[in-house]
């Protein structure tokens, strides 16, 4: 173990929560959200989602649970839509930006969307102001500049994943200073040009909430999804992971999510084999996706120790500072001044259980308090 000069720009839970406190925008339960998605705290961050989202999307249509189940079978997510992009050129995925899970599930698409041909994947999230990471494709890992949204570690495996399968990644959000039409026009744009300059190849999006919507938008006219199928003619494989994912309290879960007690992430599948679409007033996506509670273990998310990953139990009982502490682990060989760990725990007491989901390889491990911080390896085999 070495001692170490170590500085993270990841908040401890502790100023999170001052920040909240303090703050006076409107939106400071969102910001929070954001924090908390990028440290690895999805518990926190569902909750703070809640917090921002009080009084808004509770009114939901009752439903019939017998006729539900005589009218649609939940089936795997990943199978329906493996089998539906290769009927496709171009499939788009949201996420909601405070919802890690939504990231893991992506990245669980890459392989298989590989296989069927996709090898470009384009990110709303690769833009971080006017900064752009042009050595990300060579680097083959994101660091701290990349972006804001891929901080946090399940985006950063995203990133990593994507590039070690063989994808190009791509930005596409418009480097001006625009909102509402004028931004979707501009991702729309901007992403038009990228398939012009391969227009026989297959392309992954993976952008945020609304932007994936077909259709006539309330506010925008059209999306950045709809603006795209205008200018280049190719009607994409919208899908859509928001609404029907769990929320921080369950009683503001979706009945739907209820009703069908999802096991894994899931689609409905009607009578005929169709996918059960998204719907709002005059936009859709052509299937939404059901992903199952969380169960927690040791504070974390129980689908961290899938996809791969490995329940890895860190002990700190020999760490001689004071606690709360942060756990980052990085991969060995990365820069750890610069680079996205690929976990991240806050730890409340010495004899809390540590619990870091990880792939097999080496790793280097930072324990810090802000104030010291200490080094160690770890090899997950």
């Amino acid at each position: 173990m070495e001692t170490i000069e170590f500085s993270t720009e990841y908040k401890f839970n502790s100023q999170i929560q001052e920040k909240v406190k303090k703050d006076t925008v409107a939106w400071k339960h969102q910001i929070s959200a954001a924090d908390y998605a990028s440290k690895g705290d999805y518990k926190n961050a569902l909750l703070q989602w809640d917090n921002a989202m009080r009084g808004r999307n509770r009114n939901y249509t009752p439903f019939q649970k017998d006729s539900l189940h005589a009218l649609y079978t939940a089936v795997p997510a990943k199978h329906t839509i493996i089998a539906e992009a290769k009927n496709h050129q171009v499939v788009i995925i949201n996420e909601a930006h405070h919802n890690s899970m939504h990231r893991m599930f992506t990245k669980s698409l890459l392989e298989d969307l590989y296989t069927v041909g996709y090898r470009y994947l384009l990110l709303e999230a690769l833009a971080n102001g006017e900064y752009m990471d042009a050595d990300l494709n060579t680097r083959k890992y994101p660091v701290q500049q990349t972006g804001y949204y891929t901080k946090d570690p399940q985006f950063g495996n995203l990133i990593r994943t994507a590039l070690a399968l063989g994808f190009t990644l791509v930005p596409y959000e418009s480097s001006e200073n625009v909102n509402g039409k004028q931004r979707e026009i501009a991702q729309a744009r901007n992403i038009q040009k990228i398939i012009q300059n391969d227009p026989s190849a297959k392309f992954l999006i993976h952008c945020g909430f609304d932007h994936v919507l077909e259709g006539i938008h309330r506010s925008w006219e059209k999306t950045m999804a709809e603006r795209l199928k205008e200018y280049t003619k190719i009607d994409p494989l919208t899908i859509h992971q928001v609404l029907y994912s769990e929320k921080g309290n369950s009683q503001f879960n979706h009945p739907l999510l209820k009703v069908f007690h999802i096991q894994t992430s899931s689609v409905l599948m009607d009578k005929n084999k169709k996918p059960f679409p998204y719907k709002r007033g005059e936009t859709w996506c052509d299937l939404a996706v059901f992903h199952p509670n969380t169960i927690y273990i040791d504070e974390r998310p129980d689908w961290l120790f899938q996809y791969g990953n490995q329940r890895v139990m860190i002990d700190l009982t020999s760490i001689k500072m004071s606690f709360p502490v942060m756990v980052l682990a990085y991969i060995k060989g990365e820069d750890i001044k610069t680079a996205v760990p690929v976990d991240i725990t806050e730890v409340a007491t010495k004899t809390t259980v540590c619990s870091l989901g990880l792939k097999k390889g080496s790793y280097e491990i930072i324990v810090t308090n802000g104030k010291q911080s200490v080094k160690f390896s770890e090899t997950v085999k």
